[in-house]
C-alpha cells in the first residue's frame, strides 16, 4: 500500500480551431436543409461562446476519432522523465467510444503503441472520466502499479452531424409535410456538446520540482434505484416510459429513429438533477468526509450549461456548503461541455496556470444525468 496518490502531470487536447456560435451549424450541418429552431434558444441560456470539434470544416468529415484524440492528450504528458512507454495502468473514460466493442481503453492502447499494461474502460456518460481517475487512483494507492494514466475524452460531434439524422428526417417528411423537425430532446444536445480530451499522470510520490495535487478522496454515488433513465443513446422510451434498448427494435427502425443519437429527457433533468446530484450527493459526501465551505479554495463544478450555475449554488447552500462564486472555476464558456473530459480540462487549465498555491484545497463536482449519479473529489495542492 502507498500512503498517498498524486496527480503530477495534466494535459489537454482540443481538436481544431475554436468554433464560435455563428459557425456551429455550418460545421455540424443543417438537418433537412433547414436551420435549427432550438439552436438560438439553447445558446442563449448555456453561456458557451466557443467549442472544438474533431471535424474538418472544409469537408465535414471527422478529423480524428476518439482513440486518436485521447492518445494525443496522453502524449502531451511527456516530460520530467515520463513517456507513454512507461505507462503501467491505463484507464480511459468516455461516453462516445468509436465502437460498441472492444472497450475504449484498448483502442487507445493500440493507438499509443506503448508496451503491455493493464487497461480499464469505464462505461457511462460524464462520470466515466472520474471513474477512470478513481480506478487509476486505487491501483496506485494499493501498490499494484507505480503509475497510472487516466483520461476523459469525447467526440460528441461524431453523432451530432446532420447526416446522422438524415434517415429519421426522411422518414418524417410526409408526416410533417414541409417542416421536418427532429425532437427537441435530440436537437438541443447538438448545441450543448463538444469534443476534447484530458489526461493525468498519477504516481505515489509528488513532483520533486513544481506542484502536484494530492488526491484526498473521491466519492461517487448512484441514485438509479430511485429514478428512471434521463440521458441515453442506443435506445428510447416507449409509450409507457419504459426504456427499450436498440436490440429490441427492428433493424430499419434503428436508423429511422436515430436511436444511437444522444437524447435527454429535459423535463426530468430540470426537475431532478440539482436535488439528486448536488443536494443528495453533497450530503452523502459530507456524511463520509466532514467539510466546511471555508476550507475550499477552489470549486470546480461540471455543469452542462450556465443555466445551472445559480441552481448548483443554491443546492450547495441548502446543505451548508455555500461557496462564493469568486472561488469557482470553470472554462465552460471557452471549451464547452466536453462531458467526461470536462473535469480534466478544468483541472488542466488551473494546474498549468499560475493560480494555485501550496496547501489550497480544490473540490470537484461531476454529475451525470444518465440515471442520476454524482461524484465529488477533494485535492490538495502540494
Amino acid at each position: 500500500m502507498n500512503k498517498a496518490v498524486y496527480i503530477n502531470r495534466i494535459a489537454a487536447y482540443l481538436p481544431g480551431e475554436p468554433v464560435d456560435n455563428d459557425r456551429m451549424e455550418s460545421v455540424l450541418g443543417m438537418i433537412g436543409g433547414r436551420p435549427s429552431r432550438a439552436r438560438a434558444i439553447v445558446l442563449r441560456s448555456n453561456g458557451i461562446k466557443t467549442r472544438h470539434y474533431a471535424i474538418d470544416p472544409a469537408t465535414g468529415e471527422a478529423s480524428m476519432n476518439n482513440a486518436q484524440l485521447t492518445a494525443a492528450a496522453i502524449r502531451r504528458l511527456e516530460g520530467a522523465g515520463f513517456t507513454p512507454d512507461r505507462i503501467r495502468c491505463l484507464a480511459c473514460g468516455t461516453s462516445s467510444p468509436d465502437q460498441l466493442l472492444p472497450g475504449h481503453a484498448v483502442m487507445v492502447h493500440g493507438e499509443l503503441g506503448n508496451p503491455t499494461c493493464e487497461v480499464a474502460s469505464p462505461s457511462g456518460i460524464c462520470i466515466s472520466g472520474i471513474i477512470a481517475l478513481k480506478y487509476g487512483y486505487m491501483a496506485v494507492l494499493a501498490g499494484l502499479h507505480h503509475n497510472a494514466v487516466v483520461t476523459g475524452s469525447e467526440t460528441a460531434s461524431s453523432s451530432m452531424t446532420a447526416k446522422n439524422f438524415s434517415a429519421e428526417n426522411e422518414a418524417r417528411v410526409e408526416e410533417l409535410e414541409s417542416s421536418p423537425v427532429i425532437a427537441f430532446e435530440k436537437d438541443f444536445l447538438r448545441w450543448m456538446l463538444s469534443d476534447g480530451a484530458g489526461a493525468m499522470l498519477l504516481e505515489p510520490q509528488p513532483n520533486t520540482e513544481g506542484r502536484s495535487l494530492r488526491i484526498e478522496w473521491i466519492e461517487q454515488f448512484s441514485y438509479a434505484h430511485e429514478l428512471p433513465v434521463c440521458m441515453y443513446a442506443g435506445g428510447d422510451k416507449d409509450s409507457r416510459g419504459r426504456f427499450v434498448g436498440w436490440h429490441e427494435y427492428p433493424g430499419e427502425e434503428v436508423m429511422k429513429e436515430s436511436l444511437f443519437s444522444l437524447k435527454q429527457d429535459v423535463k426530468l433533468l430540470n426537475d431532478k438533477v440539482v436535488h439528486m446530484t448536488v443536494e443528495r450527493g453533497m450530503s452523502d459526501t459530507l456524511a463520509r468526509h466532514p467539510l466546511r465551505p471555508e476550507e475550499i479554495d477552489w470549486f470546480l463544478p461540471h455543469y452542462s450549461s450556465g443555466f445551472f450555475r445559480d441552481k448548483v449554488y443554491e443546492g450547495l447552500r441548502k446543505v451548508g456548503m455555500e461557496i462564493p462564486f469568486e472561488r469557482w472555476f470553470t472554462n465552460l464558456p471557452s471549451v464547452g461541455n466536453v462531458g467526461s473530459a470536462s473535469v480534466y480540462l478544468m483541472l488542466e487549465e488551473l494546474f498549468n496556470g499560475n493560480r494555485l498555491r501550496r496547501g489550497q484545497k480544490i473540490l470537484c463536482y461531476v454529475p451525470e444525468s444518465g440515471r442520476f449519479s454524482t461524484a465529488f473529489m477533494l485535492l490538495t495542492v502540494v
